[in-house]
């Protein structure tokens, strides 16, 4: 037999397809020597070439090396098949008829067609085990040198960004120290951009990236946190500080509260503006509404409230405020007014609390608070925490109680102390904080806006002056007056100090002044011997008929956050002659208010306004200084209109709504902080000591007998008894 002239494989198989073929050519030669019907009766056993092959095959699986990953199987089998195809190019089968054998039916075809074939079924049996053997190996190793590009894994923080984020969250005590929220936020920006790249937001899938992309360093910082937290499986569920349970709600309506530190008759901005605003919030059947206002003893009331008005019972003083504003407001306004012990600090000049304002409203309507004066409220509360006991707590800044105090007897010293015991108090039981401008110290947690107006009344009133100018009439008949309560601070220094200065300028100029209070005989006194051509008068409503032909109103205070005065005026369709201070920095777009820097342009002003003739309000004008206007701003300022609508504060989209629900799994550092104030102050107020050394009144820290009385109430005894 010839041996093939072409090459053969040098590995271990090189022997093996030489007997094959050799052994395969004899069969050929043989089935064509025969036909199927002198077939003889042959075993397969008979073959020379089967007793040859089958210890060779069976012996070859114990044979067979070990599979090693460098060894390509797959090469192998296809140059044993190319051989094997080869040489079987035109072999009949033992069938029925003749028909082709293919290296496809050899390794793919039905086992039970070749059972007689065993030596074959092991080897292919075998071949196909180290197959799947080395395809799961090659998987493997790609699985584990390649890392997956969707992976879910979160990076862990680095030192940078947990520098970041405590920096961050120190930022209302940094500004204790003097450091102001600009600074702290350029240090967070500069150690967390730092991580910003793309292996930061590799660890958020793209609905989360999308969120940082549209966000600031401080959403970043958040989702970032919120996300390491979240892997984690950890779930921040409150701690010593805080508290979880809060109000739930009863019913489809909220409940607000709002607590003021003054009430009329006291013709003062904390006693009219949250009155009004309780008028206009109750217009909404979304929410009810209680006014919380102070209750003064008889002896009190004489100190404080004008014409010697006073009242025997609370039930009196309700329908006396329920009356006044009735008048001044056109409809029926639908809310509750409850009322709490307080006393009147004649050093202090303004209405203390006797005991916790909290107490006076039920748990059931302890949902939404909003602290009028909160630093006022607070500096001598001891009681339930507002955070704790409200769900939303906003506080609104009425005055610079710097300004003033600065004006007393060591007065650079008392401010100090009082500007950081008023960013502690309204950090530690405040939420959001609203100041009416920026005359007013930074607190923290607070944004700026007016969020006052002016009665409807005062509208009308200059819809009826611009009506008659419009006729061919002269409403103003009369020159310049001013209106304010008669003390130092509101303006009366400046106000003297200017006319006393260019009485030579102002020569023939008159003014008229309305005014009760503790300063009125010093003021008219000072303003007598100065030789002043001003006329002082007693204290009136500024809405009254005998005011209204004034043409020009001259406001010099720079005390004022906002005075509610010079929009009634402006309101009426009068002059306004005020200082450039922040705290008129709302009414410097309408066109009758002119500000003056100097005193010479003071007197420049006071002639122009004189001289000239008031433009007509727009009614988008009247509109921006309307209560409707006012207490859209205060909804949307203070977020109270999420917080109605059950909305999430800082939802403002799908995408920031995940990011704010990532966050809430994280412990909040700044709720300890805040709980940790509050926990301090209720100690240092809880010491009668320590409260007479920081200027309460004397036995406030509860409610006394003749509150008792006049409220119907337990004594403290009673309602908070000390067990010993």
């Amino acid at each position: 037999m010839a041996s093939s002239s072409h090459p053969r494989p040098s590995n271990t198989f090189s022997s093996l397809s030489k007997r094959w073929r050799e052994d395969l050519r004899l069969m050929r030669d043989r089935a064509n020597s025969f036909t199927i019907n002198s077939l003889p009766s042959t075993t397969f056993d008979d073959v020379d070439f089967v007793k040859n092959l089958r210890p060779k095959l069976s012996e070859f699986p114990k044979r067979t090396p070990k599979s090693s990953i460098r060894i390509n199987l797959s090469a192998i089998r296809d140059a044993i098949v190319s051989e094997v195809e080869e040489d079987m190019d035109g072999i009949l089968g033992f069938g029925e008829g003749n028909k082709r054998f293919s290296c496809s039916e050899f390794w793919n075809g039905d086992e039970q067609c070749y059972t007689d074939w065993e030596p074959i079924q092991a080897f292919k049996k075998q071949f196909r085990k180290n197959t799947e053997f080395l395809e799961k190996l090659k998987l493997s190793l790609k699985s584990m040198c390649q890392e997956p590009q969707d992976s879910k894994e979160v990076r862990p923080l680095d030192a940078s960004e947990l520098l970041a984020y405590f920096v961050r969250q120190s930022g209302p005590f940094l500004d204790q120290l003097g450091v102001k929220r600009d600074i702290c936020d350029k240090i967070v920006e500069g150690l967390y951009s730092k991580r910003k790249n793309k292996q930061l937001l590799h660890s958020f899938s793209a609905e989360e990236s999308s969120v940082l992309g549209n966000g600031n360093v401080n959403d970043e910082l958040d989702l970032r946190i919120a996300s390491v937290l979240q892997s984690t499986g950890h779930r921040y569920d409150g701690g010593f500080w805080t508290d979880q349970a809060k109000h739930d709600l009863s019913d489809n309506q909220r409940h607000v509260a709002i607590v003021t530190t003054a009430s009329l008759p006291w013709m003062t901005g904390t006693s009219v503006n949250p009155l009004f605003r309780a008028a206009y919030l109750s217009q909404s059947s979304k929410q009810k509404v209680t006014l919380v206002i102070p209750w003064l003893c008889r002896s009190d009331q004489e100190r404080v409230y004008p014409s010697n008005i006073s009242f025997t019972s609370p039930e009196e003083q309700e329908v006396y405020i329920r009356n006044w504003l009735e008048e001044r407001i056109g409809f029926e306004a639908v809310f509750k007014i409850s009322f709490y012990p307080a006393k009147f600090s004649k050093e202090r000049r303004s209405i203390i609390a006797a005991g916790d304002i909290s107490q006076f409203i039920p748990s059931r309507d302890a949902d939404i608070a909003i602290l009028e004066e909160p630093e006022h409220l607070n500096w001598y509360h001891h009681g339930k925490n507002w955070t704790k006991k409200f769900n939303h707590v906003i506080g609104v800044v009425h005055t610079n109680y710097l300004e003033y105090i600065k004006r007393e007897k060591n007065g650079a010293l008392q401010a100090f102390f009082v500007k950081h015991i008023n960013n502690w108090v309204t950090r530690a039981y405040c939420h959001k904080v609203i100041r009416l401008s920026s005359a007013t110290q930074d607190l923290p947690k607070s944004v700026i806006c007016n969020v006052h107006g002016v009665s409807p009344k005062f509208l009308k009133i200059g819809e009826k002056i611009d009506a008659d100018r419009e006729l061919g009439q002269k409403p103003f008949t009369k020159g310049a007056y001013f209106l304010g309560k008669m003390v130092w601070a509101k303006g009366y220094k400046e106000l003297i100090s200017l006319l006393a200065k260019h009485k030579n300028d102002l020569d023939g100029f008159k003014l008229d002044v309305f005014g009760n209070g503790e300063d009125a005989n010093e003021v008219q006194s000072t303003a007598k011997s100065l030789d002043l051509n001003i006329n002082f008068q007693k204290g009136r409503d500024h809405a009254e008929n005998s005011l209204h032909g004034y043409k020009v109103f001259i406001n010099p205070s720079v005390s004022d956050v906002l005075c509610t005065a010079t929009a009634e005026a402006l309101a009426m369709g009068k002059f306004v002659v005020c200082a450039d201070h922040p705290s008129n920095e709302f009414f410097r777009s309408f066109p009758n208010c002119l500000t003056y820097k100097t005193s010479e342009d003071f007197v420049a002003k006071v002639k122009e306004a004189l001289e000239n003739e008031p433009r007509l309000l727009t009614p988008e004008q009247r509109y921006q200084l309307s209560w409707d206007a006012a207490t859209q701003r205060f909804m949307e300022y203070s977020e109270l209109d999420r917080v109605v609508n059950g909305e999430n504060s800082a939802a403002k989209s799908n995408n920031s709504g995940k990011l704010i629900r990532n966050s809430l799994s994280m412990p909040n550092l700044t709720e300890l902080v805040d709980g940790g104030l509050a926990f301090a102050h209720y100690c240092i107020t809880g010491n009668e000591f320590l409260r007479l050394c920081t200027g309460a009144i004397p036995g406030t820290r509860d409610y006394n007998k003749q509150h008792c009385e006049d409220l119907q109430l337990s004594p403290p005894q009673v309602e908070n008894p000390i067990y010993i």
